[in-house]
C-alpha cells in the first residue's frame, strides 16, 4: 500500500488562447476539475494498478463530497476527514498557450489536517508513505511530521514532493530539509531543487540532485522536457523525457512521482522506473487537468518505452 498524504484541491482551470490581458478580459474556456498534489499522485497510482490510500481533509461542502466520490471512482482507499467549518481547498489554474500553468491556491480544509487524521494503525512494514510538500508548508505540518515519524518506526519507506519553489523560498531550505530528514526519496523540479540546494538556476541538474541526495538519501530532479536526474549518493543518472505535444502540464510532476513510485514498488531499477514515469507524465500532459481520465493507462502504455510495465491491469 502507498499512502499519499497532503492536499486535496478543486482546480478551477482556465485555458488561455492568448496572453493574459491584465486589468481587462481574457476570454477562456473554464473547467472545474479534481486537483491537489497528493490526491493527483494517489489517483495515478490507482490508475496503474497500485493499491493506494489518500490521506487528507475536505470541507463539508459540495466540492468536498464531489471529490470524495471522484477519488473513490479512481479505486482509491480514503482516509478523508471532513472539516466542519473550512471549505474544500480550491486553486485557480491559468494554463497558457504553451501548456504552462500558474496557480492561485486557497488551502482551505487542507490546512486543518491533524495527526489524529493519519491512519498510522494501518501502516504495515513494506508499505510506503508519500508526503506532499504542501502539507509541510502550513497548518498540516504536525500531521505530516507525525505520519513520517510513525512510518519510520513501523518500517515504511518515505518520499516527499518539494511542491513549489515560492513557498520553499519563504520557509527556507534548511527548515524544509530538516522536516524531511534522511533516508527519504525527494522529488523536486529544477526550480525547487535550486532553492533547496541554495544554488543558481543554471547549476546542472546532476549537481543539484547530488547535493540534495547528500542531505536526504535519494533525490530526483525533474527538468520538464529536458528529462530527469536521479541520485542515491552514487553517480547521478540522467534519463531523457519523451517528446509530447503538451495540452496541459498541470499535475505532470505528480504523475511522474506516481510512475516512479509504482515502478519502485514493483522492484524496478532507477532507469526503467524513470522511463516509465516519463511515459506516464507524457500521457498526462495530453489531458486537461491533473487527474487520469476514465482509461488513461492504456493510452499511456501505448506510448511505448514502458518495458515490463506494458501489460494492462
Amino acid at each position: 500500500m502507498i499512502y499519499c498524504l497532503g492536499d486535496l484541491m478543486v482546480d478551477v482551470l482556465a485555458r488561455l488562447s492568448s496572453p493574459l490581458a491584465v486589468g481587462t478580459d481574457t476570454p477562456a474556456p473554464i473547467a472545474v476539475l479534481g486537483g491537489g498534489s497528493a490526491a493527483n499522485t494517489a489517483a495515478w497510482l490507482a490508475a496503474v494498478g497500485v493499491p493506494a490510500t489518500f490521506v487528507g481533509r475536505a470541507g463539508d461542502d459540495a466540492f468536498g463530497r464531489a471529490q470524495r466520490d471522484a477519488l473513490l471512482a479512481h479505486g482509491l482507499d480514503l482516509a478523508l476527514s471532513v472539516d466542519p467549518s473550512l471549505p474544500t481547498g480550491t486553486c485557480i489554474v491559468l494554463v497558457d498557450v504553451d501548456g504552462e500553468r500558474t496557480m492561485v491556491p486557497d488551502a482551505g480544509a487542507n490546512a486543518a489536517l491533524a495527526p489524529a487524521d493519519v491512519p498510522i494503525a494501518s501502516f504495515t512494514p513494506g508499505d510506503h508513505l508519500h508526503v506532499s510538500g504542501y502539507a509541510l508548508f502550513g497548518g498540516a505540518r504536525e500531521a505530516a511530521l507525525h505520519a513520517m515519524s510513525a512510518a519510520r518506526s513501523v518500517g515504511l519507506s518515505i518520499s516527499v514532493g518539494a511542491a513549489s519553489s515560492g513557498p520553499l523560498l519563504s520557509i527556507g531550505a534548511d527548515a524544509f530539509l530538516d522536516w524531511v530528514g534522511t533516508d527519504v526519496l525527494l522529488f523536486a523540479n529544477r526550480d525547487e531543487a535550486a532553492v533547496l540546494a541554495d544554488a543558481e538556476l543554471d547549476v546542472p541538474a546532476a549537481d543539484l540532485a547530488a547535493a540534495l541526495a547528500a542531505h536526504v538519501g535519494r533525490a530526483l530532479v525533474t527538468c520538464g522536457a529536458d528529462g530527469a536526474v536521479y541520485c542515491d549518493g552514487s553517480d547521478p543518472l540522467f534519463v531523457p523525457a519523451e517528446a509530447v505535444d503538451v495540452v496541459d502540464s498541470t499535475g505532470a510532476g505528480d504523475t511522474f512521482a506516481a510512475g516512479v513510485l509504482a515502478a519502485f514498488a514493483d522492484g524496478a531499477a532507477a532507469e526503467p522506473a524513470l522511463e516509465y514515469a516519463h511515459a506516464l507524465a507524457a500521457a498526462a500532459c495530453t489531458l486537461t487537468g491533473a487527474r487520469p481520465a476514465a482509461h488513461p493507462v492504456s493510452a499511456a502504455r501505448r506510448r511505448g518505452n514502458l518495458g515490463r510495465y506494458a501489460s494492462d491491469t
